[in-house]
């Protein structure tokens, strides 16, 4: 579709080693932020206080964004060039796609844990402090629809890339702003459920306290890469790093209150009237198979 033997290619060819230092490190922070988050799911065996909401609208929003950036007309460029590029030079130039694409792998390993370890119990709590969890028909139905919307998302691609490729750019576009509109509003439903719970529960700080901050370096990184072409690339991790800092914010807020109340001797407990951290998981999913 794109020639190689472009000046393009030709810059590709003599990657800024700072630039691709910068993007190794962006890379492997990405992959290190969403650590933290995937082991609290694993060993409090319960994804209690996830909004179902969240992950859908997440793991949606990282599918448009990862077909965004495979579709825009520089990433077809950068994969032309490796045709006559070496190694090196050819990852160096594919490390934006990388990127987005770890993090969207991340985030699916999100949805999967969210599913194994929904809790199916709701556990006990004061007749005044009533609590209402999601079911897991609402669990399977967001992780179908997650399942269904990526293999759409990538035919639809395919179709376009190989048989109306003029349409290549509006298509990418197109993901683009679908994926920022779904990213706007990834994390209100996290930052109602948060609220409402007055807890982080199976959410983890660590990871927030990592990605909200790099968020912004990330998008550094991608504009410089793509620049304005490339915005619907980079926006929408700009509005996803304003939106976890509040919920960052809210989610201190909490723990910081709750060992307020231990230090002063008080019962350890969360803002649902649960004792402890680890005394009121929901069974795991698949202890209960039947």
């Amino acid at each position: 579709m794109y020639n190689a033997t472009t000046p393009h290619c030709a810059d590709l060819s003599s990657p800024s080693y700072v630039n691709f230092t910068l993007s190794i490190l962006i890379l492997l922070g990405i992959l290190i932020s969403y650590l933290p988050q995937h082991h609290r799911i694993i060993s409090r065996r319960s994804s209690e206080g996830i909004s179902p909401y969240f992950v859908l609208l997440g793991t949606t929003s990282g599918t448009c964004a990862f077909a965004n950036i495979l579709t825009l007309p520089a990433s077809q460029r950068d994969l032309a060039c490796c045709r006559e590029l070496s190694g090196f030079d050819c990852a160096a130039g594919l490390l934006g796609i990388a990127q987005v694409g770890v993090q969207w792998v991340c985030f699916t390993v999100i949805l999967l844990l969210f599913l194994l370890f929904f809790p199916t119990a709701t556990p006990l709590a004061p007749p005044s402090q009533p609590t209402k969890q999601p079911s897991f028909r609402t669990a399977f139905i967001v992780f179908g629809t997650c399942i269904l919307h990526l293999i759409l998302v990538f035919i639809v691609s395919a179709i376009i890339l190989y048989r109306v490729p003029s349409h290549l750019t509006a298509w990418a576009h197109t993901l683009g702003i679908l994926g920022t509109c779904l990213a706007a509003v990834q994390f209100l439903p996290q930052i109602y459920t948060t609220w409402k719970l007055q807890a982080v529960e199976s959410l983890s700080i660590p990871m927030m306290c990592i990605q909200t901050p790099g968020s912004f370096v990330w998008v550094g990184s991608l504009a410089a890469r793509f620049g304005w072409e490339g915005w619907s690339t980079w926006g929408i991790y700009l509005v996803t790093g304003v939106l976890q800092g509040c919920l960052l914010g809210m989610g201190i807020t909490f723990e910081v209150r709750k060992w307020k109340k231990r230090k002063q001797g008080g019962e350890d407990v969360d803002g649902n009237g649960h004792a402890g951290d680890d005394d009121h998981e929901g069974t795991r999913l698949l202890d209960n198979e039947r």
